[in-house]
């Protein structure tokens, strides 16, 4: 059941939505509860991806993307996500953060150097903006940028990048200001940063609750030279860009925990049409009835919600609020609905023989990463008053 009959697409966005849907079900399908159970990440995911064209989607095609809309984007995320939110959230972060910051702001060095290779999929992008003690509030970072020479002298820890041990390219946040003149947000810039260039290390991997198949590791710089040519946009405009990025990155995460519900919902109703109590199978009882109404009605608010803010960001509109309602509605969806589907499958849905405890572990996330759902909320009130 894949119920989106509400959106009308065009032959383009289902041809994308179908090959999307065929990948994760032939490609990661048979592997995802493996991958999950081992926190295995396999590393030939990415030259897949690459190969059809998923990891440049809204990268133009002068840098060899395919240059598609945010709504064939989103599609082909949340078929991904519904299958596995882990190969979801690296295709996810990929396409909204470090693509989408060079194209804003790389120099046509930078886009020659790492935007065309990361578009065509042959290397990996990754987005470190928080750190140990700087999540929420991420402005407080202490990552130190010092200027020698031809050359920026980085020192700190970031923390939670995703895919940190596969990246080729990371767009990384610094301080450049200094510790006797902190000027906030505007003393931070932004570089990117390769694992070859020596004072480099990935330090700690998460062991995490969810999204196990997907790396998340703390990145150790210690006096870590970058060359000044990899510093993107402006010094000081690193924060601002990383902010107006997060417009993309929360509709990804919409769209991943959009897949997650729908994955919940599907695997209920077919389960209620299976188990049998009590002489008949339990979809026939109210209370089950109304479980799976009220996950179907989330997730289809939550689509049509997510699709109308890609099609106002596609018209060149102002999404800042809408990308927070967008992200948040899903997240919360997503927790709503996995929840319920466990209460469905009873004590099956709390083993691993079954997916929907998978899901639930994946979804929580989705209140928690670019931006917890108390920020969205932050967001969306202050931007009522603007």
């Amino acid at each position: 059941m894949h119920d989106a009959n509400l959106l009308v697409l065009t032959e383009e966005q289902r041809e994308i939505q179908s090959l999307a849907r065929d990948f994760a079900e032939r490609e990661i399908a048979p592997h995802a509860a493996r991958w999950d159970e081992e926190a295995y990440f396999e590393p030939a995911l990415v030259g897949k991806l690459g190969e059809l064209g998923f990891l440049g989607m809204l990268v133009p095609e002068e840098y060899d993307g395919l240059g598609l809309d945010t709504t064939s984007y989103l599609l082909a995320l949340e078929e991904i996500a519904a299958v596995d939110a882990s190969t979801a959230v690296l295709m996810s972060v990929h396409n909204s953060l470090p693509t989408q910051m060079l194209l804003r702001w790389g120099s046509d060095l930078l886009r020659d150097r790492y935007l065309r290779p990361m578009a065509r999929g042959e290397l990996l992008g990754a987005f470190a903006l928080s750190e140990p003690d700087a999540g929420s509030d991420a402005a407080s970072l202490r990552t130190q940028a010092v200027r020698d020479g031809d050359h920026y002298v980085l020192n700190g820890t970031k923390a939670w990048v995703t895919g940190g041990t596969h990246a080729g390219a990371i767009l990384a946040m610094a301080r450049t200001d200094t510790a006797q003149e902190r000027r906030g947000a505007k003393g931070i810039s932004t570089f990117v940063v390769t694992p070859d260039l020596p004072g480099f290390r990935v330090g700690k991997k998460e062991d995490k609750l969810g999204l196990r198949a997907s790396p998340t590791v703390q990145l150790v710089f210690e006096d870590l030279r970058v060359p000044a040519e990899n510093l993107v946009g402006e010094e000081g405009k690193g924060f601002v860009y990383a902010m107006q990025s997060l417009d993309h990155g929360r509709l990804g995460v919409a769209a991943q925990a959009l897949g997650i519900a729908r994955s919940a919902l599907e695997h209920s109703r077919r389960y209620a049409g299976e188990r049998r109590q009590f002489g008949k199978a339990i979809r026939e009882y109210q209370a089950i009835q109304f479980k799976l109404a009220d996950m179907a009605l989330r997730v289809t608010a939550s689509r049509t919600l997510l699709h109308s803010v890609a099609a106002a960001k596609d018209r060149g509109q102002p999404i800042t609020k809408y990308s927070s309602m967008a992200k948040l509605f899903a997240s919360e969806t997503a927790m709503f609905v996995t929840d319920e589907a466990v209460q469905i499958f009873g004590g099956y849905g709390y083993v691993k023989d079954y997916p929907v405890e998978r899901l639930l572990r994946d979804a929580k996330v989705t209140e928690i990463y670019e931006g917890t759902s108390e920020i969205q909320r932050i967001v969306i009130a202050r931007e009522l008053y603007t």
